[in-house]
């Protein structure tokens, strides 16, 4: 058995026939059958929840869907920080401080540099982080480029992730918005 894969392990395990428990290797059968089945039931139900958060994402906002790195989740994520303060978002850069993204002064002495707001909602930042980091692993043109344009430039991978972060926020932003009417200017 120490050759098969977790899923394969998995349904190995679920179709033990241990029989009458006379001794510790039926016993153990049986409890690997029972957190098999117990495995693929909860498989079963979390593909099923995947599938209408990803049908309520696609409803509420398709586009966001379209960006890439953003499944079903993150785009539920960040679906809830919006939805959930809807006052707050009235721009880019309102929509990057609610998702903790904006930048913040964090010099000292003779160095000049940024990090990233502390507040704002911690799942949408998540959210805005698992993006980069699918664009990162599947070497997307596009960030590929921005990251050795800024590697050049001599800034730490620490820095490079902060400024992508505000890039997708910008780029969520965007997709959230399209197709609404401008809101009033407050007067």
């Amino acid at each position: 058995m120490g050759d098969l894969s977790g899923p394969r392990l998995v349904r190995t395990c679920a179709v033990f026939r241990p029989g009458a428990l006379a001794g510790p290797t039926e016993a153990t059968k049986t409890a690997l059958r029972s957190l098999a089945k117990r495995s693929l039931a909860l498989q079963q139900e979390v593909q099923a929840l995947d599938e209408e958060l990803e049908r309520l994402a696609v409803k509420t906002c398709p586009t966001l869907l379209g960006i890439f790195g953003a499944g079903s989740d993150t785009a539920g994520a960040l679906l809830l920080a919006a939805g959930d303060n809807p006052e707050r978002v009235r721009s880019e850069a309102a929509f990057a401080k609610l998702c903790g993204v904006s930048p913040v002064e964090a010099s000292s002495g003779k160095v000049t540099r940024h990090r990233l707001n502390r507040g704002g909602n911690r799942q949408a930042n998540s959210a805005l982080h698992r993006i980069v980091m699918v664009r990162l692993r599947w070497r997307h043109q596009a960030t590929m480029d921005y990251v050795a344009r800024r590697t050049a430039e001599g800034k730490s991978k620490r820095e490079i992730i902060r400024c992508l972060k505000r890039y997708v926020a910008r780029e969520v932003y965007g997709a959230l918005t399209e197709g609404q009417a401008p809101s009033a200017a407050p007067s």
